[in-house]
């Protein structure tokens, strides 16, 4: 995992160094100048415009181009308060630009020049985005590559920022970032955390149970009970309220439920199963909402609420956080805004990550906030990021997927808060499977065994 701290983390982080000022600009600087000659692929020949400005960012950049220029390097320093014609003219005729203008803790607006198809070089963030946020004021001269030190900061993880920065690169700089409540899921975190069938596996070993869907959206249960076969549940049963399904895969069980009055007999059927999910596509009727909020409080497995079921423990006089306290096993939430708004009472703010700790603690609940970067918050605040997802899940579905991933990891006895990180990090790379244009929500659960297939 690496480590993400806002830039308000990462000003208290300088200020307890042990080291000078000094000691870790020329850190940086050396890995910009190292990013530097990667990107030009050498030095020989090579001209490089470096745009510092007033701080420690334009002194990064500065300490970067006496490095380069030790190395045969051309290099030009333009203030970036004071961008001449001259300046701007040199910018045109290089092979690299270094953006050192301004940093994490830049507030206001610049006006870059155009650098045409030159390559940018970002030195900690590309200047103008809010580091915490990932917002743009004004202009930013987007980059090829950022080179950002010690942790991640949240805005180069989330739009427009993280399509301003390019390419990320974390630099070490010697500063102690043990102690960061928040990391990014890598591709190494999710083998360690993915299970592995033994042995002695039967199909009964991991059994995740499904109430979902209604008459008129069976598709949601479909979609859940396929992504749980596909992550490796070895069984599944599926119940949609009223309704025998003809659209699930040929390996469910299907078990009847009365259209109405049904929490009852769901509970009792729970107890071959090691976790369920509800709420994709249920409804939202009176009796519906009252019968998939007694079934969510009251099942004693780990247990996913997504979609309706989220609806359902929002819409009732004591809130959702205090029926969600009453729970004893794991609980996942998986909200997108909309969904976080009618738990919390408001949607998220601009700091994703907060809005996420509050919610999980306030449930006590695992809370996945959806997102073009989903945060995953615990109750005690640890904070996970997945940056795999991309626009093609934008589309109807495709959260009833995710939810059977991580039903099937709950089965599995995989922690809660791990389990959801790794589930949406295969989702996310389930939807790079799938064709750039026209992927359907089905489509994803065919692309989740070569995903995991890939971690051995």
């Amino acid at each position: 995992m690496l480590p993400i701290v806002t830039p308000a983390e990462m000003k208290l982080i300088d200020a307890e160094a042990s080291e000078s000022v000094d000691a870790l600009i020329a850190r940086a600087g050396s890995a910009v100048a190292r990013a530097a000659v990667r990107m030009l692929g050498g030095t020989y020949g090579r001209t490089v415009v470096v745009i510092a400005g007033p701080g420690n960012n334009g002194a990064d950049g500065r300490v970067a181009a006496q490095l380069l220029a030790a190395r045969g390097v051309r290099v030009s320093v333009i203030e970036a308060d004071a961008l001449s014609d001259a300046g701007r003219d040199a910018i045109h005729g290089a092979d690299l630009v270094i953006d050192a203008a301004y940093g994490t803790g830049f507030h206001g607006e610049w006006h870059p020049p155009d650098v045409g198809d030159t390559p940018v070089l970002a030195v900690d963030i590309p200047s103008g985005v809010d580091g915490l946020t990932g917002e743009a004021s004004g202009d930013v001269l987007a980059a090829t590559r950022t080179v950002t030190f010690a942790a991640l900061k949240p805005g180069l993880l989330v739009p427009p920022g993280s399509e301003l920065a390019g390419e990320l690169q974390l630099a070490d700089i010697g500063l102690d970032v043990d102690h960061a409540h928040a990391h990014l899921v890598q591709q190494s975190d999710v083998v360690g955390w993915w299970p592995v069938r033994g042995a002695d596996a039967h199909k009964w070993r991991w059994a995740v149970r499904v109430v979902a869907g209604s008459r008129t959206m069976t598709g949601a249960a479909n979609l859940v009970a396929n992504a749980a076969l596909r992550s490796g549940a070895g069984m599944v049963h599926v119940s949609v309220p009223g309704v025998l399904a003809t659209a699930l895969p040929v390996e469910v069980v299907q078990r009847e439920l009365p259209a109405v009055g049904w929490a009852a007999e769901a509970l009792a059927s729970l107890d071959r199963f090691h976790a369920v999910v509800v709420g994709p596509g249920l409804g939202r009727s009176d009796d519906t909402t009252e019968q998939a909020r007694r079934f969510a409080i009251e099942s004693p497995l780990p247990t996913v609420i997504d979609g309706d079921g989220l609806f359902a423990l929002a819409w009732n006089a004591q809130g959702a956080a205090a029926l969600l306290r009453q729970r004893v096993a794991a609980t996942v939430l998986t909200p997108h805004d909309g969904e976080y708004a009618l738990l919390a009472g408001a949607p998220p703010d601009h700091d994703r990550l907060v809005a996420a700790r509050r919610l999980a603690a306030d449930t006590g609940c695992i809370v996945l906030l959806k997102g073009p970067a989903s945060v995953i918050a615990d109750p005690q605040g640890r904070t996970l990021v997945v940056t795999t997802g991309d626009p093609r899940l934008a589309t109807a579905g495709t959260g009833d997927v995710l939810a059977g991933i991580i039903g099937t990891l709950l089965a599995a006895r995989v922690p809660a808060f791990e389990a959801t990180a790794a589930a949406a990090w295969v989702h996310g790379q389930a939807a790079r499977l799938s064709p750039s244009a026209g992927m359907v929500a089905s489509d994803l659960a065919q692309h989740i065994p070569a995903v995991v297939q890939a971690f051995w």
